[in-house]
């Protein structure tokens, strides 16, 4: 029998506890803490940022059909667990597929839908294109002039435009 600061302690081993206080790390039994891992348990993956789930339309319907099939208490809440999925799923495809809409069950594509080009505004693009291009041409024909009359009244000769 030990004495420890006006206590007695008998047949003291690891795992056993104090008279009626726990010390720090020790349970009775020996039994480890909940929340400290067992050495060597596999380390929990951890994922960067979660995905959203995805479910295809046929999955959707078998689900709802599944659930459709229960008649007892709780076995929609067993099925829902089962799957891992939430009571608002089955809500929400369930009204999909009472308003009929087919496409409803199936993924919907998110983001700002696409907006298909306009042919005229690429008929015009297309003109203003062509209009640049003839712009460009009548400027060198121009430029060519001009040149041609500077070379004319270095030489001394008129251009025909000029004799009529």
């Amino acid at each position: 029998m030990k004495m420890v600061g006006g206590k007695k302690l008998i047949g003291e081993t690891a795992g056993e506890t104090e008279g009626a206080r726990r010390a720090t790390g020790v349970f009775p039994g020996g039994a480890p803490a909940r929340d400290v891992p067992a050495p060597g348990a596999g380390e929990t993956e951890v994922v960067a940022k979660a995905q959203r789930r995805r479910f295809t339309a046929e999955y959707k319907r078998q689900i709802v059909r599944e659930a459709d099939r229960c008649t007892t208490a709780g076995a929609i809440g067993a099925l829902l667990r089962g799957e891992g999925l939430y009571s608002s799923h089955l809500a929400n495809w369930r009204a999909a597929r009472d308003r009929g809409e087919l496409a409803g069950l199936a993924p919907k594509r998110r983001g700002p839908k696409a907006t298909p080009p306009d042919p005229m505004a690429k008929k015009l693009a297309e003109q203003e294109r062509e209009i640049g291009k003839w712009r460009k041409r009548a400027e060198r024909a121009e430029a060519l002039v001009e040149v041609q009359k500077k070379v004319a009244a270095l030489l001394g000769e008129p251009l025909e435009d000029e004799k009529s």
